[in-house]
């Protein structure tokens, strides 16, 4: 078995791609090698999309959340971003002590999408799928710069009561 990488916190994490109509959700195992997508959690109907989120974190046990910044290309944030942060700002509250951390995730729908119809997926099948798979990236990114870096990736959130 592949040993974690010197400086590599050893659990499971929980990514989120949080869209307007769906929430893809990702896991890794608990040394943090492979990312897998987990479900797509309908996202219109907020209070409900915010309890299956809990539902999984209380199923999965992560040491930590990670959730997918957009962020333009330039590195500034707009108005999604900022639907982001008071999303995980609620999420936060939610599941402490669990830690949450936004993380950059840039073009992961688009790369998302890509490997999918690259793979065969025909784009209205694939609608639920993307949304995984971008998590499953945004999941990917996040333990490869932990890996890198010693450190938890992204920002943290921290929980205003």
């Amino acid at each position: 078995m592949t040993e974690p990488a010197q400086g590599m916190r050893r659990g499971r994490r929980l990514a989120i791609d949080v869209g307007d109509a769906r929430i893809g959700v990702a896991s890794c195992d608990p040394d943090g090698i492979l990312a897998t997508p987990v479900e797509t959690v309908p996202g219109r109907d907020v209070p409900a999309a915010q309890r299956r989120l809990k539902q999984l974190v209380d199923e999965y046990e992560p040491i930590e959340i990670v959730v997918g910044l957009p962020r333009s290309l330039n590195g500034g944030e707009g108005p999604a971003a900022a639907k982001i942060r008071a999303f995980t700002q609620d999420l936060a509250r939610m599941v402490a002590p669990i830690s949450v951390r936004l993380v950059d995730e840039r073009m992961t729908t688009v790369t998302a999408s890509q490997g999918l119809r690259a793979s065969g997926v025909k784009s209205k099948k694939g609608r639920s799928v993307i949304d995984q798979a971008a998590a499953v990236i945004i999941l990917q990114q996040a333990l490869e710069s932990e890996r890198a870096s010693g450190r938890a990736p992204g920002e943290g959130v921290e929980v205003v009561i």
